[in-house]
């Protein structure tokens, strides 16, 4: 193991505001949604996603889902305009419930990413957050570890209102590696990044998650944010209003 630093971070709270998602991203995706699947709905990925969505339709036992669709199996236009409007509704409930659709979170995350690749979507982020990068980047390694998907991390560092901050970022890390609140999945990050446990720190807004990371010997931070809920118990962790405070 390296005697190098590890800074790791959440996003949402600790480095982004808690409504990154929920007013920037959710929004978006569901304002495209359609236009999206009228213009690619014959690309290959989208076609795999849409598939899955079918199969997910097939199997939903919710008595409120909006409609039944399945994939088209004819040539006829009309069935395939049938069809793709059958996904967009089924699409709206699905976002509507807050559900965790595999398929969803694909198409979602095919818009966003053309969003910020066009320029019309930036990810916000905190003023402190990109000297703090580049202040532990000289130091030590830089990762994020988010229930949001790898993919849709390296888009939102790679177009922040402050530019690209890939370059400070030695890695990223989601939910295949584990839970957030247990202890083997910092672990196993630590490992990952050849640094050792002892050696590494994690920053995040939810005391749970900490706990776990303390357990599995990381330092911890709790952060503290404007328009996050207030934290009754820190459970020891150490406070972080800012990144300023830390080297």
């Amino acid at each position: 193991m390296s005697a190098e630093r590890l800074y790791l971070l959440d996003i949402e709270g600790t480095v982004a505001p808690l409504t990154l998602t929920s007013e920037q991203l959710f929004p978006y995706a569901r304002a495209h949604m359609r236009a999206f699947l009228e213009e690619n709905a014959s690309a290959a990925a989208v076609r795999e996603d849409l598939a899955l969505l079918a199969a997910e339709n097939r199997v939903e036992t919710d008595p409120a889902v909006p409609c039944r669709f399945d994939e088209v199996s004819g040539p006829s236009a009309e069935d395939e305009v049938r069809f793709r409007m059958g996904a967009y509704l089924y699409l709206l409930w699905l976002m509507d419930c807050d559900r965790k659709s595999t398929a969803l979170k694909s198409l979602q995350g095919k818009i966003w990413k053309a969003g910020f690749e066009s320029g019309e979507l930036k990810g916000t982020l905190f003023a402190d957050v990109p000297a703090a990068f580049e202040r532990w980047a000289r130091a030590g390694k830089v990762a994020i570890y988010s229930s949001g998907s790898v993919e849709a991390q390296k888009l939102l560092f790679g177009h922040t209102i402050d530019g690209d901050l890939r370059p400070f970022i030695a890695d990223y890390f989601d939910t295949r590696t584990g839970p957030k609140s247990v202890p083997a999945s910092y672990a196993a990050i630590a490992e990952a990044m050849h640094v050792a446990p002892s050696e590494s720190i994690f920053f995040s807004d939810l005391v749970r998650e900490l706990d776990a990371a303390r357990e599995a010997g990381f330092s911890t931070g709790l952060v503290v944010r404007e328009g996050n809920p207030p934290v009754e118990d820190a459970h020891g962790h150490a406070i972080i209003g800012s990144f300023q405070e830390v080297n």
